[in-house]
């Protein structure tokens, strides 16, 4: 443990006073690590909890020999800046980097290690990680998996992403596909004797746009699938017509679907007849699993009813796929709207943080 520049968190401060203390220490992915030693730092101070550290993630648990074990996790960094740093509190919103996703969430899970050292009939295992908005393989969930798979050991995980202090089941899949259109080149004054692979990739993007992406029903939730150009690279030089063009495609799928469906999914709107190889070629870069919401398991339609949230379906990725995958029940339980992740005006309401720290800690004292 190194020392921790700064005046310590004060986990018996209000929950926005500490929200307000982790967004005003800068967290971007791959800088993690100022904070991750302040909030270790803080957990170390609670003598019920045993503290552990994985690069820049922290992990601390109880051992009261209960018949069941949960996790509470949050990620620690943030996207990059965009003004909105320091925090600031305007009435009844707390603004600032971070405090949508997911600093607010944060701090409800450090004010629950602090203020419940017993829980009534379960153990906790408090999950505050790194790298959580950039690529899988640096993410500190996958890398406490990989190193330290008995640390990630539960019955059900509660994911602090934003979700307007309600439940969001599931999550979406994700793919990622490069689209390449060939052509031939030449130089712009004789343009004819080439063929320009920019426009002909107008036929993709036009295939892109027609297409009506589906709605898939799942225990009562709607999973609205989506399927959009987020790229398009071509030309080499001001004077040459391409003879290439890349149209990168980020394709939302329904967690029902896994991503080998969602690839032929992909191909079929795109047929051979229509769209033929080596004009047309489809490469998919990344292709990442959803997962079903699971109300109907017990440990998670127990938590839904005790916190007296109607589910929604999560639109989007989350760890929540990560947990299923590794056989644990799991669902996403936060403040924060979640459509404000990423924007520069990113706010969380006090009311939210306040819910969400009652709801939960009532639920592990048992008075819920």
């Amino acid at each position: 443990m190194s020392p921790h520049p700064g005046p310590p968190l004060d986990l018996t401060a209000d929950v926005v006073a500490l929200t307000r203390a982790l967004v005003d220490i800068p967290s971007e992915s791959g800088a993690e690590a100022r904070l991750a030693d302040a909030v270790e730092h803080a957990l170390r101070r609670l003598p019920w909890l045993t503290v552990e550290r994985v690069g820049n993630s922290v992990v601390a648990r109880t051992d009261r020999g209960r018949p069941q074990r949960v996790i509470i996790a949050g990620h620690l960094d943030t996207v990059p800046a965009a003004g909105n740093l320091p925090s600031r509190l305007d009435g009844e919103l707390l603004y600032g980097l971070g405090a949508c996703d997911m600093k607010g969430g944060v701090a409800v899970a450090l004010r629950l290690a602090a203020t419940v050292p017993v829980p009534a009939d379960r153990d906790v295992t408090y999950v505050f990680y790194e790298c959580e908005e950039v690529e899988g393989d640096r993410n500190g969930l996958h890398r406490i998996a990989t190193e330290r798979p008995s640390l990630l050991e539960a019955d059900l995980a509660v994911l602090m992403e934003p979700s307007d202090a309600g439940v969001e089941a599931g999550c979406q899949g994700v793919l990622m596909a490069d689209i390449t259109v060939r052509g031939a080149r030449a130089h712009t004054a004789r343009a004819w004797t080439g063929v320009n692979a920019a426009h002909r990739a107008a036929a993709v993007l036009q295939r892109l746009a027609e297409h009506t992406p589906e709605r898939v029903v799942i225990d009562g939730l709607t999973y609205r699938e989506g399927l959009n150009a987020v790229a398009v690279r071509s030309g080499v030089a001001g004077n040459v017509v391409p003879d290439e063009c890349v149209v990168t495609v980020n394709a939302r799928f329904a967690p029902s679907r896994t991503p080998e469906q969602a690839e032929e999914y992909l191909r079929a709107l795109l047929p051979p007849d229509r769209f033929p190889e080596p004009d047309f070629r489809i490469e998919v870069t990344e292709a990442v699993p959803g997962a079903l919401p699971g109300l109907d398991q017990d440990a998670v339609a127990s938590l839904v009813e005790t916190l007296g949230a109607t589910p929604r379906p999560k639109l989007g990725w989350t760890d929540v796929a990560r947990f299923t995958a590794l056989g644990t029940p799991a669902l996403n339980y936060g403040p924060g709207d979640p459509s404000l992740a990423h924007t520069a005006g990113e706010y969380v309401p006090v009311a939210h943080l306040r819910e969400c720290e009652r709801r939960l800690r009532d639920w592990l004292a048992g008075t819920g």
